[in-house]
């Protein structure tokens, strides 16, 4: 766990981070990182805030990659997880929009085909955020809607010091390429592209967040960015995002709203190739990972 103000403090579980807010007299737990993951964050929960409970689960989104221990940690702790409305077809069963993986051009994109898009089921636990922009358990905080990577994707931004926790309204390192994931160098970088499936409302997001001028950036992937560094990377993808835009998406985003996906266009290539080269990356992302640990 890495600290960035005295009440917020970072765990990155393996590809993804998770962020746990507040004090022991009320804290939260934003996202949730893989299934695999539930156990560490239950121990470092402990070791932050003892055996003080939090009030609440809150996800940025429900990727597979940030709702995955969800279920497990609403049923340890007893709490409600909570999510934007648009969001929530997708903790109820509905599946997300296809990934593209001719976007991004590394492994992670290629391997885009094999991660899981299926809905998640926390019916038990969901609930929806309040559209003033409050944030449960956290007066100080205010949500953002800031759709694009998902239709309910959502940022926590904290005024008095600038802290923003995006998600992966932008992420701070090319989450496309295995090498990058790998050595989590710091740069500003557009959501990861295989997952966008509203490039336009992503540029908009990206933009909105660069406008609040965040003292810190805590992203879904990466490390913190802070002061001039993030200000000047934050407002260069903001300005240049257009250049990012390729892909099925670029044309046409894919239709949602309060029921899940409505459309989306067609593959710009045929589905067998696409598999194709899904597998051929999978077994690239599991050489290199092998490799790495030894």
């Amino acid at each position: 766990m890495q600290h960035i103000a005295s009440d917020v403090t970072y765990l990155r579980t393996l590809i993804v981070n998770v962020y746990f807010v507040g004090t022991p007299d009320a804290w939260v737990l934003v996202d949730t990182g893989l299934p695999s993951t539930a156990k560490r964050i239950l121990d470092a929960a402990k070791e932050r805030f003892g055996g003080t409970f939090p009030k609440a689960i809150i996800l940025t989104h429900a990727h597979f990659d940030h709702v995955g221990a969800a279920a497990a940690l609403a049923e340890h702790w007893g709490v409600p997880v909570y999510v934007h409305p648009l969001e929530m077809p997708y903790v109820t069963g509905s599946d997300y929009p296809p990934p593209d993986p001719t976007v991004g051009g590394g492994l992670m994109a290629l391997s885009a085909p094999l991660f899981p898009r299926s809905g998640t089921h926390l019916e038990k636990y969901v609930r929806p955020l309040a559209d003033d922009g409050s944030v449960p358990f956290l007066p100080e905080w205010r949500m953002i809607h800031t759709p694009g990577h998902t239709a309910g994707h959502v940022s926590l931004f904290r005024e008095r010091d600038g802290v923003l926790i995006a998600g992966d309204a932008f992420v701070t390192t090319k989450q496309e390429s295995l090498r990058a994931v790998l050595r989590q160098r710091k740069e500003v970088c557009n959501p990861p592209a295989y997952f966008t499936p509203d490039w336009q409302r992503a540029k908009d997001s990206v933009r909105r967040l660069a406008a609040l001028e965040p003292s810190v950036a805590l992203t879904g992937h990466g490390l913190p960015m802070y002061g001039e560094e993030l200000a000047r990377g934050l407002n260069n993808l903001a300005q240049t995002f257009d250049e990012v835009i390729r892909g099925r998406y670029a044309g046409r985003a894919a239709v949602m709203d309060e029921r899940g996906v409505v459309d989306v266009p067609p593959p710009p290539l045929a589905p067998y190739l696409l598999a194709g080269l899904g597998l051929a990356a999978a077994v690239g992302v599991g050489v290199a990972l092998f490799r790495s640990r030894r």
